[in-house]
């Protein structure tokens, strides 16, 4: 019944039109094409179908209806992005062989590229974390996918133990119960209905954002499969005297009960107290000053600690003082150097059950550990009458007790460091607790060699000193948790009591197996250990326990020999530590390899200002309202490009709307390229215009020098783009395709095809042939370039454009799918740089003539004489590209003539009164005077701007020349006066140098 919830579901969550709404049909929530079920205990088992099925399954109409409905209206993503995925994804498109067969990627040596996808809490929603990394990894599998590696990218969410159970905690107490009350069974019951009423919306959010994940691959930490991984792992790691337990300090979160590492334990600056109170000396009057951040910790003391070089103290040193309130109870002075004599009183109680420093100096004096502090919080017995109090309410009341008994001196205000929990914000509480441990070192020392020696490659290197540093000082992990939501811990005690005889099994038949072996009767009493493992146990695994571990580690056939190690780990670098140092240390012990060669590091992404995003400052980017107003591909470009590895991302609006309006530029140069440029061809022409592969050096060769520029250029940014993805410079990457396109393509090459195409402009057939090729080449090489960081709009484009046939095993003729511009790094694609230097004369010429009109303030539909002066190649090229430097610099055609360097023809442009434009060594033009303006209309308007900057001279010199304002206003003021004076002067002398030239 709860499977078929979840269906409807879902399907009712697909036909919504919110665009913000659940992407897909019953797949979002479990990942196309996966057959799921419950098992007794409520966990999801999950199946998926194989690459045919899948293919049985496609939309094979969407790029011919799309082709067919033509390029409408302006860009409006909305209207197309929802449905290209929907079509990928039924497709098949994201799966490994989706490009080919696993036969042909090996014959070609094309190796695997896989992405390991950090797993998102199952429970969570979308928020710019998880936008930055879809983006990044996005670029990466669909370039590797398009250059023909098997790519696997493979998503699925974590279990999140805190933050899971923490929320159903709050539910149920809401409903006026606990997870106590309503015992283990019933809470995990809750917890698993949650799980299934609350999950699966990120991966639909995920898919909103284009994610080309394998969804039929979808895994969760707690799947059966998982689940499997997590018990061997904990199995081998004690089979190889790594796992223990032991009574150690730890970190406790007393709202979620549980110990924590340190890793999760945040620090703040927080306005606190010192207190500082009277150590009674025993039978005497004399006391000994101490001071302290946490009064009900007294409780607690069993020493109080003076430095031994401190003469204050010296004689006290071995006498016994009185813990005040205690009733009697006396407690020794030590000496150790550790104590710092100036601050506070110089005198440092010590209690060794909840301080780590004071827990070092009590292993060292060997003192005795009393804990005061039950799990929740509150005080134990130990407090004596302080016994069930808050500890917060227990410092109040012994502080106000001790006040009335004359043993308080003072208290002042603090600035201190406060512990709190990342997940619940409590106050962390250190505590002396048994739990179990990871031992690290050795494992440590393996992680640190494999980048050392290069195993694992860091991106930014910056990090290499981060993850050396932590390594190198690496304590033992804290892998249990005191929760009920999670893995729990395959430890059986024996015997219906205690806790000092135990077994580690895979399951309780083994585990009793173990205990008959040890002399136990067969029906001896089992206790299973009622802690769970830390979350980032089960995620530490995840590169290898996802693709088959252990099950499959000696199959040579299996998804383990093919997909482990992982090519790629990209994450933020605020969990470097958390999972990435833990899979390396994991993956090196328990299969021997690294689980992945590189590990890319993103920063964060930060409020336009770079201030961190927070509800509290209003400053939070929602994604999905963000890709429902500028369309997935504007938030996506906008995170990747302009950025560098491991640097964080100041997320600005205005750079996500003008991202938006370079899509619909790109929209409008495919609307002119199919709507016109394309209009007169052939149907067999059309057919012959289809890309597919690098344009030879033989047809190169037969073309005009504009189109050999714009080719030799989109070739070099092939070649730029390929490496730098390849090195993992994403940002630069994308940055220069948007401007190729922008200015070199929109800018330059469609406008002068406008003279090869059209009559009236000089064209001829020939010319508008070559025209057609080269347009639609670059255009497809473009969108192919593009497509991993705006794929949505590109590969809706990309169907406008003619096209070959796919390969026969290709999942679908789908931009996604095809070749990359460069698919052999071997094989340098065709290109001039004479050719570039060339055209590039010829652009400047343009840009003068340009800004000769600007300045002259030209009228915009005003056309001018010019002559150009040259000599040999560059005159002959300027002569072939006469009109096109009529139509870009808006010349009149039958007064624009190109000269020989020398010749009478330039001396005579030279004597007329012309503005002279020196465009580089051996090109120059004129543009006669006469022809730039109206020389009465320009005498006018000069005339006018003069008079009336004449009048705010005078206004601002009288101002100035005022002894009450120069003398009473303020200096700045005075001095902008001066500033703003000496500016309009500047100008009126400009104006007159004008008019004294007319």
């Amino acid at each position: 019944m709860m499977a078929m919830a979840l269906l409807s579901t879902s399907v009712k969550a697909f036909t919504a039109p919110s665009r913000r709404s659940v992407v897909s049909s019953a797949s979002s929530l479990f990942g196309m094409n996966q057959k799921f079920s419950f098992n007794k205990e409520m966990k999801l088992s999950v199946s998926t179908t194989s690459v045919e099925e899948t293919k049985s399954l496609v939309d094979t109409k969407y790029d011919v209806e799309n082709k067919a409905q033509g390029i409408i209206g302006k860009y409006e993503p909305a209207l197309f992005e929802d449905k290209i995925y929907k079509w990928w994804e039924d497709a098949g498109c994201f799966q490994p062989d989706a490009k080919q067969s696993k036969e042909e990627a090996a014959s070609n040596g094309r190796e695997p590229y896989v992405l390991p996808m950090p797993p998102p809490n199952v429970t969570g929603r979308l928020h710019m974390g998880h936008a930055i990394f879809v983006a990044l990894q996005d670029v990466l599998a669909r370039f590797h996918r398009m250059r023909g590696r098997p790519v696997l990218w493979l998503p699925g969410t974590d279990h999140a133990g805190i933050a899971t159970q923490l929320q159903v905690e709050k539910l149920l107490i809401s409903e006026g119960t606990t997870r106590e009350e309503v015992g283990r069974e019933e809470f995990l019951r809750r917890v698993w209905e949650y799980k299934e009423e609350q999950g699966g919306a990120i991966t639909s959010q995920l898919r909103s954002l284009g994610a080309s994940a394998d969804w039929t691959r979808e895994r969760f930490t707690m799947d059966a499969e998982n689940c499997e991984s997590v018990t061997e792992a904990f199995v081998r790691f004690h089979e190889k005297g790594l796992i223990y337990r032991g009574e150690y300090m730890v970190n406790w979160a007393p709202l979620l009960k549980t110990a924590v590492s340190d890793l999760e334990v945040e620090y703040s600056e927080e306005e606190g107290k010192l207190y500082f109170f009277k150590y009674m000396l025993e039978d005497s009057d004399e006391y000994l000053p101490v001071a302290t951040t946490r009064p009900e910790t007294i409780m607690g003391d069993t020493a109080v600690c003076v430095n031994p070089n401190d003469d204050r103290f010296k004689d006290m040193v071995g006498k016994n003082v009185v813990v005040p309130m205690s009733g009697g109870r006396t407690i020794p002075i030590i000496a150790d150097e550790y104590v710092d004599m100036e601050f506070g009183t110089g005198a440092l109680k010590i209690t060794p059950g909840h301080d780590p420093n004071d827990y070092a100096i009590g292993k060292k004096f060997d003192l005795p550990i009393i804990n005061i502090m039950n799990k929740d919080g509150s005080l134990n017995e130990n407090a004596g009458s302080y016994n069930g109090l808050d500890r917060f309410d227990a410092r109040e009341k012994l502080w106000e007790e001790m006040e009335k008994e004359g043993l308080v001196i003072k208290v002042d205000p603090h600035t201190q460091r406060v512990p709190r929990s990342q997940r619940g914000g409590e106050v962390i509480e250190p505590l002396v607790s048994s739990q179990w441990f990871l031992k690290t070192e050795g494992m440590g020392a393996k992680a640190y060699k494999a980048v050392e020696d290069g195993d694992i490659k860091i991106v930014p290197e910056r990090f290499n000193k981060i993850w050396y540093n932590w390594l190198g000082d690496i304590r033992d992990w804290c892998v249990s948790r005191q929760l009920w939501w999670g893995h729990r811990i395959p430890v059986w005690y024996v015997g219906e009591t205690g806790e000092s005889e135990y077994v580690v099994a895979r399951n309780e038949a083994d585990a009793r197996k173990q205990a008959v072996d040890m002399g136990h009767p067969e029906d001896v009493v089992l206790r299973q250990e009622e802690d769970v493992l830390d979350t980032w146990f089960s995620s530490g695994l995840w590169p290898f326990a996802t693709v088959g571990w252990p099950k499959n580690e000696n199959d040579p056939n299996s998804d383990l020999a093919r997909f482990y190690p992982g090519t790629c780990l990209e994450t933020g670098y605020d969990i470097l530590f958390f999972w990435v140092a833990r899979m390396a240390m994991m993956g090196l012990e328990l299969t021997g390899k690294s689980p992945f060669n590189v590990v890319y590091l993103h920063g964060l992404v930060r409020a336009a200002d770079g201030s961190k995003m927070s509800k509290t400052k209003g400053n939070v980017v929602d994604p999905l309202d963000t890709v429902a107003e500028y369309g997935a591909d504007s938030l996506r470009y906008s995170l990747v490009t302009g950025v560098t590895p491991g640097q964080d991302i100041p997320l600005n609006m205005d750079k996500i709307a003008a991202n938006k309006q370079f899509a619909n530029k790109l929209w409008n140069c495919c609307k002119f390229v199919t709507d016109n440029a394309l209009k007169d061809a052939t149907d067999e022409e059309k057919d012959n215009l289809g890309v597919d592969g690098p344009m030879t050096t033989e047809e190169y060769e037969s073309l005009p020098l504009p189109e050999k520029y714009i080719i030799s250029k989109c070739h070099a940014l092939v070649s730029d783009v390929t490496r730098e993805i390849e090195n993992y410079q994403l940002g630069a990457a994308g940055s220069k395709i948007y401007e190729f396109l922008w200015d070199q393509y929109a800018d330059w090459y469609i406008e002068i095809s406008k003279t090869r195409l059209y009559e009236g402009n000089g064209g001829s057939p020939e010319e508008a042939k070559s025209a057609r090729r080269v347009l639609v080449y670059i255009l497809d090489t473009s969108l192919r370039l593009l497509h991993p960081y705006m794929p949505y709009v590109t590969e809706q484009l990309w169907h406008h454009l003619p096209r070959k046939t796919p390969g026969a095993d290709q999942a679908s003729n789908a931009l996604m799918l095809a070749d990359w511009p460069q698919m052999n790094d071997d094989e340098p694609l065709t290109l001039n740089q004479d050719d570039v230097n060339a055209f590039e004369c010829f652009q400047a010429l343009t840009r003068s003539i340009r800004n000769a009109r600007a300045e002259y303030n030209v009228e915009q539909g005003k056309k001018i004489s010019a002559t150009v002066v040259a000599s040999g190649d560059l005159k002959e090229m300027i002569e072939s590209e006469v009109k096109s430097l009529v139509l870009l610099a808006k010349l009149d055609p039958d007064q624009v003539s190109v000269v020989e360097t020398g010749s009478d023809e330039a001396k005579k442009a030279a004597s007329v009164e012309s503005v002279q434009l020196v465009v580089q060594d051996g090109v120059e033009a004129y543009l006669p005077l006469a022809g730039l303006i109206d020389p009465e209309k320009e005498r006018k308007r000069l005339e006018k701007q003069a008079t009336k900057i004449g009048k705010e001279i005078e206004k601002l010199a009288g101002r100035l020349k005022s002894k009450g304002f120069v003398e009473k206003a303020p200096a700045e003021l005075v001095e902008k006066a001066k500033t703003e004076l000496q500016e309009l002067e500047d100008q009126a002398a400009k104006i007159k140098s004008s008019l004294d030239a007319l």
